[in-house]
């Protein structure tokens, strides 16, 4: 799938590279990456795509082909649903959307819950900011439930999180410099993700909690695909009463 972005891959082709029935291959991927192969196909293309509407000058429309879209229409679409906003509107921003500044994220109403816990990196030394989200799946893909943007592993806060059952997910990048880090000062940081659930969130269930002790990021994890706050906006660590 890395290698071949731009291609027509097919559910028939994959599986038999791998040398599985279709089925089988459909349920074997889904258990180790949590969605199906179109899905997570889907997320890389969007993932590329990112990375190429901050990097270059092509247009929205050779972007989507590049990726393998033939229709920008439906590009456009599926992005927005995945990352939160437009491609024309993430390039503007540079890739980043503070999602505190948008009225009910997510489409979703004001509750009376909260979800909270700790952020823990695998390397005690390192410092990153940290993005800790709520979403309705295990991928976090779209506009945030609630969210925070931490600017190094600690406590963390959700409120007024609407009654429903969520997953809280979570991801940070180490800079080259850190010990134990990238080494090259050109490559790119060291991505880190975690994620608790499903919680359940309504009158009497109490107080939700989810410590996430974060990890390397594996080439099975899907990528992160919302729009995230920039580093110069993070909020300060928000502390939590026990």
């Amino acid at each position: 799938m890395h290698k071949n972005l731009g291609e027509q891959l097919t559910i028939d082709d994959m599986a038999r590279i791998a040398m599985f029935s279709k089925f089988h291959f459909s349920r074997t991927f889904r258990a180790e990456t949590g969605m199906s192969p179109g899905r997570f196909l889907s997320a890389l293309r969007l993932e590329a795509a990112k990375r190429l509407l901050l990097s270059t000058a092509l247009s929205v429309a050779d972007i989507s082909n590049r990726v393998g879209y033939s229709s920008v229409g439906t590009f456009s679409t599926r992005f927005k649903a995945a990352v939160g906003v437009a491609p024309t509107v993430y390039r503007a921003t540079g890739g980043h959307t503070a999602w505190r500044a948008v009225q009910s994220p997510g489409g979703q109403g004001r509750g009376s819950s909260t979800v909270s816990g700790h952020i823990s990196f695998p390397v005690p030394a390192w410092n990153a900011p940290v993005f800790v989200g709520l979403f309705p799946d295990v991928v976090p893909q779209g506009a945030p439930v609630r969210c925070a943007e931490l600017r190094g592993p600690g406590n963390y806060l959700l409120e007024d999180v609407p009654n429903g059952v969520w997953h809280v997910l979570a991801c940070s990048a180490v800079p080259a410099g850190e010990p134990d880090g990238p080494e090259d000062e050109a490559a790119p940081p060291l991505r880190l993700v975690g994620g608790s659930g499903p919680l359940a969130v309504g009158p009497g269930l109490g107080r939700a909690s989810a410590d996430m002790l974060l990890r390397r990021a594996e080439s099975f994890d899907p990528p992160v695909l919302v729009a995230l706050a920039p580093v110069a906006e993070a909020e300060r660590v928000i502390p939590v009463a026990s």
